[in-house]
């Protein structure tokens, strides 16, 4: 990463960041293939371990084998770096090993790391890196102390590290674990465990921005005595916090309505437990991959407003996947804007740019795009239900991990096709789309004279 920054012929943020994750997937393939990471002494399947290594560090959470009873603790250690890296991202992986190791960190880098975190400014721009691996660290530690009790009386030893790989897991939105074959479906019913695992996803989800945006507020209203935190938000935290609110208990409600009496998922719970399941499938579809109750089981309505929530994801800047709550909020917005005659796109008494808004649209349409094409790709190439596959790839290009139970059958091509589309969906489509893109120029000018054409 190092001789990537010091070229002489520079590369652009979203290349470095394509051929990080890209360094990290090969480097985790080759590590993973090796006989002393499988439990049973063998090599593992090129592809399996290519599979394995791109949905960790993607951070997706599907899986071809099995995390807990295929991979040895060699493996499983491998598959946590993979995973923690994937979480923190290259940018901020990258800056913390030039501290370790005492190098001073370049206007290069930190332009890299300004980037990374779609900020305004250079100030404080590796105070901000320290403060995020710092942030990490504390909540996946008090995570995998809340986790150990219940893991320690049912796991043994064994128990401390599953509860260090499940913390750091949830809070990257892996979604794997080394519980068993059946994610957290053991844990249906245990309420520190469902709410462990539900605080680290949101937690992780809401993006680094708005943690510090809250802390800046909190000691703010104790210095100005303000009434209302919420004034002190900026437009960022506000949406983020606004959007996430209603499709965790939006979508909790519906799945709640939809599967009160279907006795395959929920209808044979109590009454706190079927809330307590709707509410963890709502919160693991922002793109955390665990599950309660196996995504086989929901009834076809829910799993199509599963799929809405896991294309929508998490937030920007922040350990979830997905085209992300403030790009939706923009781009509905834009549209109701469009639909009451108004020319900006306002909300909480401001107005977004039409840059941003711009840049929205761009994501979604090249989500989408990639999404259909990998549906097709699959349609073609496997025998499934066409719900199962729309699941799988949505589940892929947002990088949740949830599944129908058709991953582990994909062949050799189906497993491609989900690793490419996991790879892109990591870094972006956006990104993937200016990859290749070096030049610098300013395009903003006209070069052509403007027409109106007929739409709708």
């Amino acid at each position: 990463m190092r001789v990537f920054l010091l070229r002489k012929k520079s590369l652009t943020t979203t290349q470095i960041i394509a051929a990080g994750f890209l360094c990290a997937i090969i480097l985790g393939t080759i590590l993973l293939m090796l006989p002393v990471s499988s439990k049973a002494g063998v090599w593992t399947n090129p592809v399996d371990a290519m599979f394995t290594a791109t949905t960790s560090v993607c951070v997706t959470g599907l899986v071809t084998v099995s995390t807990a009873d295929h991979w040895s603790i060699f493996g499983q250690c491998v598959i946590l770096v993979l995973v923690q890296f994937g979480g923190l991202g290259i940018v901020t992986f990258t800056t913390m090993m030039l501290l370790v190791v005492a190098k001073r960190v370049t206007l290069k880098e930190r332009l890299l790391i300004r980037d990374a975190y779609n900020l305004d400014s250079l100030n404080g721009l590796v105070k901000l890196t320290i403060k995020v691996v710092k942030g990490t660290l504390l909540v996946e530690g008090i995570g995998a102390f809340l986790y150990m009790p219940v893991f320690i009386r049912d796991k043994g030893a064994f128990g401390i590290f599953a509860s260090i790989f499940n913390a750091v897991s949830a809070f990257c939105n892996a979604g794997m674990d080394l519980i068993g074959n059946d994610s957290l479906a053991l844990y249906r019913d245990n309420v520190l465990v469902n709410f462990t695992t539900i605080s680290l996803i949101i937690l992780g989800g809401i993006g680094f921005p708005v943690w510090w945006d809250v802390i800046r507020c909190i000691k703010k209203r104790k210095k100005t005595g303000a009434k209302s935190m919420w004034q002190l938000f900026n437009l960022h935290t506000k949406l983020v916090l606004f959007v996430s609110f209603i499709l965790v208990f939006g979508g909790a409600i519906i799945i709640f309505l939809l599967e009160f009496n279907n006795g395959n998922s929920i209808g044979n719970l109590s009454l706190f437990n079927k809330i307590q399941a709707s509410l963890f499938q709502s919160v693991t579809t922002r793109t955390a991959g665990f599950y309660t109750i196996a995504q086989n089981q929901f009834t076809d309505a829910t799993a199509f407003i599963s799929s809405l929530l896991m294309f929508v994801g998490g937030s920007p800047s922040g350990t979830a996947g997905g085209v992300k709550t403030v790009t939706v909020a923009m781009v509905l917005l834009t549209a109701i804007a469009i639909v009451r005659n108004r020319r900006n796109t306002e909300i909480f008494g401001r107005s977004i740019s039409e840059e941003n808004v711009r840049k929205g649209m761009a994501v979604i349409i090249v989500s989408l795009s990639v999404m259909l094409c990998s549906i097709a790709a699959l349609c073609i190439t496997q025998n499934f239900d066409f719900l199962d596959i729309l699941y799988e790839c949505v589940s892929a290009i947002a990088t949740v991990g949830l599944t129908r139970g058709i991953t582990d059958k994909l062949n050799v091509i189906g497993k491609i096709i989900i690793i490419i589309t996991m790879y892109i969906g990591r870094i972006g489509p956006i990104s993937l789309a200016l990859f290749f893109n070096t030049s610098n120029s300013s395009k903003n000018f006209r070069k052509y004279p403007k027409e109106d054409i007929r739409v709708g």
